[in-house]
């Protein structure tokens, strides 16, 4: 397969520099431009004929429009490109119509290279699967799909990590926001050592997020809270 094509949308330009550096990091994808307005982007998805970009990466506050207007924009042009929404936006009625404008992939700021890297390896695998000839031959192959671009099952979660731990642990942040990984062992009666785990993996998989915590002595504390 061809490298994917990326244009970066962002108004910033030091985070589209580094979105830019980012997405050439990852094997298989090269930026085919960058653009600091929705009007840029659109102008220049115009300009390739819709054809020489596979991925648009869209903050969705930019300065003159927002992004989910170029999704539409973009929609209503007949332009079939995929779009990984890179943004800070965490309103769920934004989520929603992302998802119903066919965005593949919805990041949140800030996030880590790891986690980037893991929706442009997984968008890559769903691309692969998509541009294969043929049809599928039942149920389980669509399922397989989807799973690629979503993200993993709860069946493939990490050695020694297992479903029943990991819901208590979501349980315990769900009551009580921002919580340290000692106060979510004396929540579900696992170890300091275990909750740590389960909540590091909370934060790989963007379903918390860490925090240092202040007002103690010495180095702050970390605590977690739920995304």
């Amino acid at each position: 397969m061809n490298d994917i094509r990326v244009l970066v949308v962002e108004d910033e330009p030091l985070l589209a520099e580094a979105h830019t550096a980012y997405t050439e990091r990852v094997p298989g994808f090269v930026v085919a431009g960058v653009a600091h307005t929705g009007r840029e982007a659109m102008a220049a998805l115009r300009r390739r004929g819709g054809t020489d970009i596979d991925l648009v990466l869209l903050d969705f506050r930019l300065p003159d429009v927002h992004g989910l207007d170029v999704c539409r924009a973009l929609r209503a042009a007949g332009s079939s490109v995929d779009v990984l929404a890179v943004t800070s936006a965490r309103d769920l009625a934004v989520v929603r119509t992302a998802v119903s404008l066919g965005v593949t992939h919805y990041l949140l700021k800030p996030f880590t290279f790891a986690a980037f890297r893991d929706k442009l390896e997984r968008y890559a695998d769903y691309r692969r699967q998509a541009l294969a000839d043929g049809e599928v031959a039942a149920q389980h192959e669509v399922d397989r799909m989807f799973a690629t671009l979503r993200g993993a099952a709860p069946h493939t979660l990490p050695k020694g990590l297992d479903v029943q731990t990991l819901n208590r642990v979501l349980s315990a942040l769900a009551e009580r926001a921002g919580q340290s990984a000692s106060e979510v062992s004396q929540a579900t009666g696992i170890s300091r050592v275990t909750a740590r785990r389960y909540l590091e993996y909370l934060v790989t998989i963007e379903r918390a997020v860490r925090v240092p915590r202040y007002g103690t002595p010495g180095r702050p504390e970390v605590e977690y809270r739920p995304v």
